[in-house]
């Protein structure tokens, strides 16, 4: 074999390493394209998941229907507390006018929430519940709810906000005590017009 021909061999060598060189890289660029794909689809998966088995606590975003009286369970009940509190950099006073209260199971309640923007400019806040223990959201149906609307509230505006519920009476028999939790979030810049 000549100087010619062991040349020509070595580039053929050297080409076929850099064409399967190049197939690597572009399954491994198309793998994190995968994989940064699949971490954008988790979260609307994830909503669907909780929405559908009532995991994480979270409530229905809608109104529940009126539910048959016959149907109140008073041999049993159960506990329901209130929590609240206020997403960082939201200057308002938010907080359950009772902290807890007993209901039985298909009885409807009225509890009420207090609010007061305590800065000088306008805001516009959005509630999100969440229940817990988690799996007990399913059973926590709301009939009427500050949190399925936002609450436009002008500078040192105070207001009673409204939550009509009850406790749906298939809860299961271990579960005693619910509590129901409001997250208050700033939504002014992002409420269209």
């Amino acid at each position: 074999m000549n100087k010619g021909d062991e040349l020509q061999n070595s580039n053929n060598k050297d080409s076929a390493a850099i064409t399967k060189n190049n197939q690597v890289i572009k399954k491994l660029v198309m793998i994190v394209f995968g994989m940064f794909a699949f971490g954008f689809a988790l979260v609307p998966l994830y909503d669907v998941f909780c929405d559908i088995t009532g995991l994480n606590g979270k409530t229905s975003t809608t109104a529940a229907a009126v539910y048959n009286v016959d149907q109140i369970d008073t041999k049993r009940i159960v506990t329901v507390q209130f929590i609240s509190r206020t997403a960082q950099g939201i200057p308002w006073q938010f907080e359950p006018m009772v902290r807890e209260i007993k209901v039985h199971p298909g009885e409807m309640k009225l509890v009420k929430f207090y609010a007061k923007n305590e800065s000088t400019r306008d805001i516009i806040g959005q509630a999100v519940p969440s229940v817990s223990p988690g799996l007990a959201a399913a059973y926590f149906q709301k009939i009427e709810c500050f949190c399925f609307t936002q609450q436009p509230l002008k500078a040192n505006e105070e207001v009673e906000m409204a939550l009509q519920f009850y406790v749906d009476p298939e809860l299961p028999e271990d579960i005693s005590t619910l509590t129901l939790s409001y997250t208050l979030y700033d939504v002014t810049g992002k409420v269209e017009s």
